[in-house]
C-alpha cells in the first residue's frame, strides 16, 4: 500500500514527509515536479504518475499537494480517499489546513498519520475515533505537556473500535440536541461561443453537523431522490434500504462528517445559473486587440447570485490591458498574464459589463487560440439540481433535536469559450 507521504507546498517545497514501510528519497518527487512545471494550473497535474520503481498518487487542496509514493501496484481510487481523508483530519482537528499549522502541530500531525495507518494500511480514519486516541490540541494541553513532556496520545482504545457501530464514540451527551445538514453542489460545465451546452454536471455533497444524546438513529427523505446518479455513502449508511426506498437510514458519528456525495449528469437536468455575452477579437495587422464581457442571470429560482468572478488566461502577447467595468473591480497580473474581474453580486437590473482594448506584443502574430472565461460564483439557499430534503425523524431517543437543512451552489470547472 503507501510507502511514503510527502507533503509539498504550492512554490515546490517538500515541508513534511512520513514514512510506513521503508524510507523513500526525496528524489523521486522530480517525477512529480517534471508534472508540475508542464501543468497550466496546479490543479491539472496527473493525479497518478508512473516512475521506474513507484507510483506517485497526489491530490491538491489549500494549496498543498498530498504526494503517497507506492512500490506496488494499488488502486489509486483507494490512496485518493485516504489522502483526502488525512486532510479532512487535519482541518477537523486544526480547523484549517496550512503549511503554517501543520508545521505549528508536527508532533500531532505524526502521531495522526502514525494512527491512520499502519504499515502503509489504513487503520483509524474516523475522527471520532482519532480524538478518543489523540486529543486535539489547544493551548492549556500544550502548556501541560511542555511542562511535563506528556503528549496527546490517550492511555485507552477508543470504546468505538470494539463496537459494530465504529464511527460513533459511547456515552455522547450534549445539553442542546442539534442535527445540521449543508447541501452543496457545484456544477462543471462548458459552454460554447454561442452560450449552447458542451458539456454539464453537478457534482454535489452532503454535509452533516450531529450532535446529538446517546445512540439515536436517523432516517433522511429527499421529495426527488430519483435525480442522483453515482451516490457514494458514509460507512452509516444503510445502502439497502437507500436501494429499497430511496432514504438515508444511519446512526450518525458525533460531529462534522461527509453523509454522502452525489453527481447529476442527465444535461437536460443541469440549469445553467447565468449567461455571458462576450467578444475577444485581435486585429490581424497591428498591435491591439478588443474584449467586451456581460454577464446576467439565467436559471436561479429567484435566487441572487454571489461572489461573481471572471478568470481569463490572456495569450503571451498580450502586453497590458485599458478596461473599463460598471461593477466591481479587475486587475491584470503582467508576471502570469491572468486577468481577474471581480465582480461580486448580480444585479438583475444593471447588468455588469467589462469591455476596452488590449495592447498587444508589437510585431507578434495573431494569437492562434481565443481565452476561455473561467466563472465563480455562489447561490445561497439553492441547489441548483432541484434536490430538497423533505424530512428527518429520529428513532431510538426521546428527545426533541433542533433540525436544519442549508442549500449551496457554487461553481466548480465552470468554462465559457470564445
Amino acid at each position: 500500500m503507501i510507502d511514503s507521504l510527502f507533503l509539498i507546498n504550492h512554490s515546490g517545497d517538500i515541508f513534511l514527509e512520513k514514512h510506513w514501510k521503508s524510507v523513500i528519497s526525496r528524489s523521486v518527487c522530480d517525477y512529480f515536479f517534471e508534472a508540475k512545471e508542464k501543468a497550466v494550473d496546479p490543479e491539472n497535474v496527473a493525479p497518478v504518475l508512473q516512475t521506474p520503481h513507484h507510483y506517485l498518487i497526489s491530490i491538491y487542496r489549500d494549496k498543498i499537494f498530498f504526494l503517497s509514493a507506492i512500490q506496488t501496484e494499488v488502486p489509486p481510487l483507494f490512496v485518493i480517499e485516504f489522502l483526502h481523508r488525512v486532510g479532512d483530519t487535519f482541518l477537523d482537528y486544526f480547523g484549517e489546513c496550512s503549511e503554517t499549522v501543520i508545521k505549528d502541530n508536527v508532533v500531532i500531525v505524526y502521531e495522526l498519520l502514525e494512527e491512520m495507518l499502519d504499515n502503509g494500511f489504513p487503520l483509524a480514519t474516523e475522527s471520532n475515533v482519532l480524538k478518543e486516541m489523540i486529543k486535539p490540541p489547544n493551548i492549556l494541553r500544550s502548556v501541560v505537556n511542555t511542562l511535563t513532556g506528556g503528549s496527546n496520545v490517550g492511555n485507552t482504545l477508543p470504546t468505538g473500535q470494539l463496537s459494530n457501530v465504529p464511527w460513533r464514540r459511547a456515552g455522547v451527551k450534549y445539553t442542546n440536541n442539534e442535527a445540521y445538514f449543508d447541501v452543496i453542489e457545484e456544477i462543471d460545465a462548458i459552454l460554447d461561443k454561442s452560450g449552447t451546452t458542451v458539456f454539464a454536471e453537478i457534482q454535489g455533497v452532503i454535509e452533516a453537523c450531529v450532535r446529538l444524546t446517546g445512540m439515536p438513529d436517523l432516517t433522511l427523505s429527499f421529495m426527488n431522490p430519483r435525480l442522483l446518479d453515482d451516490v457514494s455513502f458514509h460507512p452509516c449508511v444503510r445502502f439497502k434500504r437507500w436501494e429499497s426506498e430511496r432514504v438515508l437510514s444511519f446512526i450518525p458519528p458525533d460531529g462534522n462528517f461527509t453523509l454522502m456525495s452525489y453527481q447529476v449528469s442527465s444535461q437536460n437536468l443541469v440549469a445553467i445559473p447565468v449567461y455571458v455575452k462576450q467578444n475577444i477579437s485581435f486585429l490581424e495587422a497591428g498591435s491591439c486587440g478588443r474584449l467586451d464581457i456581460t454577464i446576467g442571470p439565467k436559471q436561479t429560482m429567484g435566487k441572487t447570485v454571489e461572489g461573481l468572478m471572471v478568470t481569463v488566461h490572456m495569450p503571451k502577447a498580450v502586453l497590458t490591458v485599458n478596461l473599463t467595468a460598471t461593477q466591481g473591480t479587475h486587475t491584470y497580473d503582467l508576471a502570469t498574464k491572468v486577468l481577474v474581474w471581480d465582480i461580486g453580486k448580480l444585479n438583475p437590473q444593471k447588468l455588469p459589463n467589462l469591455r476596452g482594448s488590449l495592447s498587444m506584443q508589437p510585431g507578434a502574430p495573431k494569437p492562434e487560440e481565443y481565452p476561455s472565461l473561467n466563472i465563480d460564483l455562489k447561490i445561497q439557499q439553492l441547489a441548483i439540481s432541484g434536490l430538497k430534503v423533505s424530512r428527518l425523524d429520529m428513532y431510538g431517543e426521546k428527545y426533541k433535536p433542533f433540525k436544519g437543512v442549508k442549500y449551496l451552489t457554487k461553481a466548480g470547472k465552470f468554462q465559457v469559450r470564445t
